[in-house]
């Protein structure tokens, strides 16, 4: 079976059963997208195999397999966002965290598994008591973070937990913005982006049905931000919204830009949205319109000017 499974995964047949979790709700998979960095050439996906794993790595470019092996357990690569966004892989593509999938919520206690990413070898497991899942890591892979869920009955409700991977801790103290309370950072995860440097983990959450905002996680010194989003509040569209980079920092769908050099909000500027020819080609259309409406209104006056002689 194993033989065959590893055939399966060279053709490129067991990619799309590769599954993800981490969330607080079942169901959530990155799928053959599996997790890889933002300018890392590799790519990674897990497939259950009975009572074991399948830990697949792939050249990101053409998918060719580099490299397969076998956990036991059931183990998945995170999902940190309800768009799928993937995460687990440091920046310096050395360190891969897999989390065991959720059977219900809340539960008991969460496992993780630490692998050496190029050699796909199991290095550490590490279970905790409470639920929590997984959110990020440094760069270097010295430091993962977590979710911690602190409300039974409320999944929006959690804290930011950092586990010091070459002490073997969980640190005490969640991680929060200091200009806000700890119990208004609440909500669900919609979208995530990292920066080029896998420093920083953005992402957008809705605010628990409030105010959004935009959870900026800085990966190195273990701090965060928090900037509220107001205009986003009430937007029927909020959960289509996607982060992507620009020169400036982040852009909002085509909402708004955060800085993030200064977490500054501002709207999108109109030539950044569309190119000069397709704004040229706006303003035809609105020429063409505009004539037409014109012509009409003649046409219409001169009908009733021959009614009237």
């Amino acid at each position: 079976m194993r033989a065959l499974a590893l055939a399966l995964v060279a053709a490129g047949v067991l990619a799309s059963s590769a599954a993800a979790d981490g969330l607080p709700v079942l169901g959530i998979d990155v799928g053959a997208q599996g997790v890889t960095t933002v300018t890392g050439p590799d790519r990674y996906v897990t497939i259950p195999d009975g009572a074991r794993t399948l830990v697949e790595r792939t050249a990101r470019t053409g998918g060719a397999v580099l490299g397969v092996s076998w956990l036991r357990g059931n183990f998945t690569i995170p999902a940190v966002a309800y768009d799928s966004s993937a995460s687990g892989l440091s920046a310096d593509g050395r360190h891969l965290v897999l989390i065991e999938p959720r059977r219900a919520f809340p539960r008991a206690e969460t496992t993780f598994a630490l692998l050496d990413a190029s050699r796909l070898r199991l290095t550490r497991v590490i279970t905790l008591r409470g639920d929590f899942s997984f959110d990020a890591i440094s760069p270097h892979g010295a430091t993962m973070f977590l979710i911690n869920y602190t409300s039974p009955t409320d999944p929006t409700r959690y804290a930011v937990r950092a586990y010091d991977l070459r002490a073997g801790r969980l640190l005490a103290e969640p991680v929060v913005d200091p200009r806000e309370h700890g119990d208004e950072m609440r909500g669900r995860p919609l979208t995530r982006t990292m920066s080029l440097d896998g420093r920083w983990a953005y992402t957008l959450y809705d605010g628990g049905g409030t105010k959004p905002f935009l959870h900026a996680l800085d990966t190195v010194g273990r701090t965060a931000h928090c900037i509220d989003l107001p205009a986003l509040a009430g937007r029927r569209d909020l959960w289509q919204l996607r982060l992507t980079r620009t020169q400036a920092g982040l852009r909002v769908g085509d909402v708004l830009e955060v800085s993030t050099t200064d977490f500054a909000i501002r709207s999108p500027r109109a030539a950044a949205s569309f190119p000069v020819g397709a704004a040229a080609g706006g303003s035809v259309v609105v020429a063409a319109l505009l004539g037409w409406a014109l012509f009409r209104l003649r046409r219409r006056v001169e009908g009733q000017s021959v009614k009237g002689s």
